[in-house]
């Protein structure tokens, strides 16, 4: 919160940021936002996109809760394809249901149904 601004309206503060050279924008029909870190991803369902532009950069602000999931890479659905016999789509969902964990894709593919 900007100080001195509490109780402004909203479009107070609009123009008044135009005025200043800042462009807020809300982006419309956002389904999902992905962060994609080294070990995992941060997956924002239904997540509000704010876009600011100033200077020549633009600024984009994510509001929502995240669900945490396990990265899974190609190189793991390919492994746990070619290990278990099944299609990538089965290896990817197995991968996804053992938080990335490869043995255990593997061992839970195998098993008799």
């Amino acid at each position: 919160m900007i100080p001195g601004m509490r109780g402004m309206s909203p479009k107070k503060l609009q123009q008044m940021m135009k005025q200043m050279g800042v462009d807020v924008e809300q982006l419309e029909n956002v389904e999902r936002v992905i962060i994609q870190l080294s070990d995992k991803e941060l997956v924002f369902e239904d997540a509000a996109v704010t876009v600011m532009k100033a200077q020549g950069t633009k600024n984009y602000q994510i509001s929502g809760e995240p669900t945490e999931r396990a990265r899974i890479s190609e190189d793991d659905v390919k492994l746990v394809t070619e290990q278990a016999g099944v299609s990538e789509n089965d290896a990817r969902e197995a991968l996804m249901a053992s938080d990335g964990d490869l043995a255990e894709a593997i061992l839970k593919l195998k098993e008799p149904q």
